[in-house]
Parts: C-alpha cells; sequence; structure tokens
C-alpha cells in the first residue's frame, strides 16, 4: 500500500501587519493552534520584506508543489491553462492572469479594490470578455475564459519574465505602488487606459449601478510567467482562505473571529490527525514569512515537552 504523503494546511494571513489586526493578536485566543504547534517542529522559514511581489503564502504554495521562479513569476496562469487543456505540456509560452476589478479613485491617488468584492457573474464576465479579446488581440494577447466569474487567462510572449505583484499585495494600495515597471510593460498600461475608458461605455456598468454595485472599471494583471518543463505532480497544501478577506480590510474584530473559527475547525481537525498518528503538515504565512512545521518526533519524551514548552501563537503570528 503506497504512503500517503502528510496532510499539509497552509494558512495566508495568518499574521497581519495593518493596526487593527495587530491591535487584536494579543487578545486572540488559539488553544488548538497552540497544542499543535507544541508539537510540531519549524522545518522551514522563508523571510523577505513586504516589498515582494509574490507574498509568503504564494511562495510556500509555489514551494510546495515544487515550482522555483522568481520574485513576481510564479507562473500561475500558466500552471491553470495546462490544467485546463488550454496549454500543452511542450508549450512554454508566457501566460498571465488578468483579473477585473474597480480602481479606486482618491484624491490623491488610485487604488486598487478587492476583486473578489465586486460581485461579477459569468454572464457579465463572458460580455466584457467578448469586448475586450479584440484590444488585447491587437497587441499579441490571446484572452481565455476561466472557471471563475471575471478572471481570465491570456498567453503572450511577453508574460514569459515580467515580473507582476499578486493582488493579494496590490489590495488597498496606490496603483502606481505596484503596477509593473519598464519598458516591456509600457503596452499593458496603455491597455489599461484603453480598457478604461470601453469599460466606461458598457451597459454592463450600467446594470451594475443599478444594482448598487461597484463599476468594473480596469483589470489586474498577476501570475505571470512561463511553465517550462513537466506540470508539477507535488501533492497541493489545503490553502485556507478564511482570513483573507477580513485581513485585506483591516478588520480586526472580524480576522480574530475568523481566526477563531479557524482554530475550532481545520486547526482542531489538523491536531486530531495528528493525535491520530497521521503525518501532517502547518504553513502560516503573514505579510514578510511563511514558517512550515511539520512532524520530527514523536513519543512519551516528546509529548512530556509539549506540556511544559506551550508555543505562544501570538508570538509566532506576530513573527509573520
Amino acid at each position: 500500500m503506497a504512503e500517503q504523503p502528510p496532510r499539509h494546511l497552509l494558512i495566508p494571513f495568518a499574521g497581519r501587519g495593518s493596526p487593527a489586526c495587530r491591535a487584536a493578536l494579543p487578545a486572540l485566543k488559539l488553544p488548538n493552534l497552540e497544542s499543535l504547534l507544541s508539537r510540531l517542529t519549524l522545518a522551514d522559514t522563508d523571510t523577505q520584506d513586504e516589498s515582494t511581489r509574490s507574498p509568503p503564502h504564494e511562495r510556500a504554495l509555489a514551494k510546495a508543489l515544487g515550482i522555483a521562479a522568481a520574485d513576481g513569476c510564479i507562473p500561475w496562469a500558466a500552471l491553470e491553462a495546462r490544467k485546463a487543456g488550454l496549454a500543452t505540456p511542450d508549450d512554454a509560452e508566457g501566460w498571465g492572469v488578468v483579473t477585473l476589478c474597480n480602481w479606486q479613485v482618491g484624491i490623491d491617488d488610485v487604488a486598487l479594490g478587492d476583486p473578489a468584492a465586486i460581485e461579477i457573474d459569468a454572464a457579465e464576465s463572458t460580455a466584457l470578455l467578448d469586448v475586450a479579446k479584440p484590444f488585447f488581440e491587437e497587441d499579441g494577447i490571446a484572452l481565455h475564459a476561466s472557471t471563475t466569474p471575471g478572471r481570465w487567462l491570456a498567453r503572450a510572449r511577453i508574460f514569459d519574465g515580467l515580473a507582476t505583484a499578486s493582488i493579494d499585495r496590490a489590495v488597498g494600495y496606490p496603483i502606481s505602488q505596484w503596477s509593473p515597471l519598464g519598458d516591456s510593460a509600457r503596452p499593458l498600461r496603455r491597455l489599461q487606459n484603453e480598457m478604461q475608458m470601453l469599460l466606461y461605455t458598457q451597459r454592463v456598468n450600467d446594470d451594475r449601478a443599478a444594482r448598487g454595485v461597484p463599476p468594473i472599471n480596469s483589470f489586474w494583471l498577476s501570475g505571470t510567467g512561463a511553465l517550462k518543463g513537466a506540470t508539477p505532480t507535488a501533492p497541493a497544501p489545503t490553502v485556507s482562505e478564511a482570513l483573507r478577506v477580513s485581513a485585506l480590510r483591516d478588520d480586526g474584530a472580524g480576522w480574530a473571529e475568523a481566526w477563531q473559527a479557524l482554530d475550532a475547525g481545520e486547526i482542531a481537525s489538523l491536531l486530531a490527525d495528528y493525535t491520530r498518528g497521521a503525518d501532517v503538515a502547518l504553513t502560516l504565512c503573514g505579510d514578510r514569512a511563511a514558517q512550515r512545521y511539520t512532524v520530527q518526533q514523536r513519543g512519551l519524551a516528546r509529548w512530556a515537552r509539549s506540556l511544559f514548552d506551550r508555543t505562544r501563537a501570538g508570538t509566532v503570528l506576530e513573527s509573520l
């Protein structure tokens, strides 16, 4: 009988440096996480500053899958295109993820709103894709629908080696802070301007205004790169999205509530699996760092030490 891979839970936004989330951290009670951390061993740490285009949870996921890539060039779109049958295993051209979004215009700057909050449906996504395709094709970019409304896969040579920022880095920040720079990105900036004018005239946005939801007025490019070689076959960890929305909104109370539900749910389940003797792994990710914990020792001595060597969850999460 084949040995089962460890159950691996990866938690993005486990630590968050924004003001409200940081203020919520000292009062956070996570007994199952503390119990699990006291039994597992820190096996790997990836710490970089917050200027990286690829956040810690994306770097950790890429590493778990066996994908090596430069910052901002993890080829998520190319991987998805292969799995969807849009790209063949020998296709080494660049791909990118085009995500429809709402750019929030302020007095001094334009910020990226969270695309998860725009409530786009499949019919709207299809209508806008049909309108956008000719404009992208003029720049040699082929657009394809994905299984997620408002999220398209784009194929073009210029995406190979073009570093772009993850949406999870850019949400809530000025567009200028995270937009691709350099001559290679100039056609994309022009295309964004054209799409802004085009989207402004679409009936889809008139209907959205009538429903009271934000207009779709631009797109964000991410997940760029070329997937060269075989499609990764390493088992993917389970990625929890429980903390994402409250973290990006800096909703401290919501983030703490989501953490407590996560502790009582998936963390408790992982702890129960460990207690039954299963091989488990846990990766906690924040703004700067990812820490992976694994089973490296069992037995009475380890259990006895865990009773006295209680790892304070807040200390771990603050370090992320």
